[in-house]
């Protein structure tokens, strides 16, 4: 493998040749040419129900009482990954429910009622993360509060937004005719999730006064 880095592609959407699974598999093309170890995964295989009560809910060992695959794609699947890439669905201009569950049933195991809550949280944070989104709209503020939401949750998590691909279309994988290309946007995210250049300055950030620094600059 030429990047030992582990990245996690989750798609929220139902429909298995749908447009969002569609350019997920082109993240998961261009991460393989990468040499990226990448794992594929559609959340609803794993999730089968909604974040509950945990005082009322928790078993008495402190796990989780909702009985799916939730903990396996958790712990076996997320929190290893150094990356990971949410695909989804806009429905209602907001993420997908399948997306949406992922993010709420994560409360289950860094909630301080869950005895191992400290190191959890310690694997969620300073991911890479980017965000695929298929929407029938072709207008711009149609995923605006999505974007917000992923961006919100990086600053929380201290992660590292890298990248956001929008693909346009509605019927079965009309996405690959979007004019806009987003299936080479979805393959060069996977190929640049993990050196794709990222800032994110405060006014008191020690920083260069360039982006993009050249080994040799003759100009």
């Amino acid at each position: 493998m030429g990047d030992s880095k582990k990245l996690l592609i989750l798609v929220g959407s139902p429909r298995r040749n749908g447009n969002s699974a569609t350019l997920a598999a082109a993240v998961q093309r261009g991460a393989e040419e990468a040499e990226i170890h990448v794992s594929l995964r559609f959340i609803d295989d794993s999730i089968s129900g909604f974040l509950r009560d945990c005082r009322q809910c928790r078993l008495p060992n402190g796990e989780c009482a909702i009985e799916d695959n939730f903990r396996q794609l958790f712990f076996d699947d997320f929190l290893p990954a150094n990356g990971v890439v949410f695909c989804s669905p806009v429905y209602w201009y907001g993420l997908s429910a399948q997306t949406k569950v992922f993010f709420d049933r994560t409360f289950c195991y860094y909630s301080a009622s869950y005895a191992d809550s400290a190191q959890v949280m310690e694997q969620m944070t300073r991911k890479r993360l980017g965000l695929v989104l298929a929407s029938e709209e072709t207008y711009p503020g149609a995923s605006l509060g999505i974007v917000h939401q992923i961006q919100e949750y990086c600053r929380y998590t201290h992660s590292e937004f890298v990248g956001v691909v929008r693909g346009i279309g509605n019927s079965r994988s009309e996405v690959v005719r979007d004019p806009g290309a987003p299936m080479v946007a979805a393959e060069q995210l996977g190929r640049e999730i993990f050196n794709r250049r990222y800032s994110d300055f405060r006014i008191n950030t020690e920083r260069s006064g360039r982006v993009w620094h050249q080994d040799d600059d003759r100009s």
